[in-house]
């Protein structure tokens, strides 16, 4: 029997799937699943969720993302579930305390860029936006207390990071234990096929399977995602923790931070990111390995491919071409840098913290201070090692701001 849809046979499209994948759970429903999508002519419903806790989507999502592309590719249909209910709960995975709750007007706002990023990778015509406040909205407090009613409090405690606070007294509220219920559901609502999830998400994924059967509904199959680990090499890529690089970073951005990456995750990098085949990457290792190609070149080649996809073709060579006027040969032209005014506190200080943040040389006051801590913060060539800096009236400075940032400044 041929299918009218698919191009590819249920065996091709499990092979094409599950390469970079980390788990597939189980497999074998997974592969029943593409039977019967094929032999039915129906596309697979795969779920994708994230909660628009801040506004932007970083390379770490795009792991994920780009293989719901490949499902969209083999004929099925993602739906991107958009948390702006799940939001304003937060989800308290990985977390040693509670998260801070956002306000409806910041969710709307953040969900909003969501959806304007998402589609620089996933093919509008074969995705639909889903919100769970459609249906978690919806639901009247007997509707709630039955759903409760399918999953225990010894479930719960079972979770690594509820379990972790649980010991060390640390409290747990109750809406808390919540979220990974209402993640569930909204597989329930969704009659999820597919859903993906990060390494650190397989409790809540597989709270939606639990769902699934207890509202008698064919369970979802799990595709377990890596992480991509941050530019600090430690962390996951998260905005939490600003170690991250957006979609919506300026070309320049971007290609630096990529820049800024050891030489070791740079093959992570690759393995999660890049369009190479896993040959055509282990050939440009086997090269750096022999000192053929310099990591250098090789870390080049990264930033300007992932530059090109989510700004046009030729913004990476541009981008390539500046990075090495500007630092790989150290030409900076501070001539042509304008002078701005600074005002100082009483004390005839300038907060430095403040200042990064308003020249937009940092996304936070956390990330200004660890720019400082890192010592990326130079004034007239000198590392600057405290939060606030005396300047001397009408003297001009330059301030730079680890690779990528200049500023001539006078009080």
């Amino acid at each position: 029997m041929h299918s009218k849809i698919f191009k590819a046979t249920p065996q091709e499209q499990l092979k094409e799937i599950k390469r970079g994948v980390v788990e597939i759970l189980p497999e074998s429903d997974l592969l029943n699943k593409l039977e019967n999508s094929y032999n039915s002519d129906k596309p697979l419903i795969i779920k994708f969720g994230a909660d628009p806790s801040r506004p932007d989507i970083h390379l770490g999502h795009t792991v994920t993302i780009q293989k719901l592309k490949v499902f969209q590719d083999l004929g099925h249909e993602v739906h991107f579930l958009i948390g702006d209910f799940t939001a304003q709960i937060g989800d308290p995975t990985g977390r040693s305390k509670t998260r801070v709750q956002l306000s409806p007007e910041e969710v709307t706002e953040n969900a909003k860029t969501y959806q304007e990023q998402i589609f620089k990778i996933l093919d509008p015509k074969k995705t639909k936006i889903r919100f769970n406040s459609h249906w978690l909205n919806q639901i009247n407090l007997r509707e709630f207390l039955q759903i409760l009613m399918t999953t225990t409090v010894s479930q719960l405690i079972t979770r690594e990071d509820f379990a972790a606070r649980f010991s060390a007294e640390q409290p747990i509220y109750l809406h808390e234990f919540m979220y990974p219920i209402l993640q569930g559901y909204d597989s329930v609502a969704m009659k999820a096929d597919v859903e993906f999830g990060g390494t650190d998400q397989k409790f809540n994924l597989l709270m939606g399977r639990h769902l699934q059967k207890c509202f008698q509904q064919p369970e979802q199959v799990l595709i377990i995602m890596p992480i991509l680990e941050g530019l600090d090499g430690v962390q996951k890529m998260s905005k939490s923790y600003d170690n991250y690089i957006a979609l919506t970073d300026s070309p320049k951005d971007m290609f630096g931070k990529l820049m800024s990456i050891s030489d070791d995750l740079m093959w992570r990098y690759y393995d999660l990111l890049s369009a190479l085949s896993t040959d055509e990457i282990k050939e440009l290792l086997g090269k750096v390995q022999q000192n053929v190609v310099h990591p250098f070149a090789a870390k080049k080649q990264l930033a300007v491919e992932i530059v090109d996809r989510y700004h046009g073709s030729g913004a990476g060579a541009r981008e390539h071409q500046q990075f090495d006027e500007l630092f790989s040969k150290r030409v900076v032209d501070t001539a042509k840098i304008p002078v701005t005014d600074v005002s100082v506190d009483p004390s005839g200080q300038i907060n430095l913290v403040t200042l990064l943040v308003e020249k937009g040389f940092a996304k936070s006051r956390t990330n200004a201070r660890s720019l400082i801590q890192q010592k990326a913060i130079k004034i007239d060539g000198v590392v600057v090692s405290q939060e606030t800096f005396h300047p001397e009236i009408g003297k001009e400075y330059l301030l730079r701001a680890g690779k990528l940032h200049f500023l001539k400044f006078k009080v």
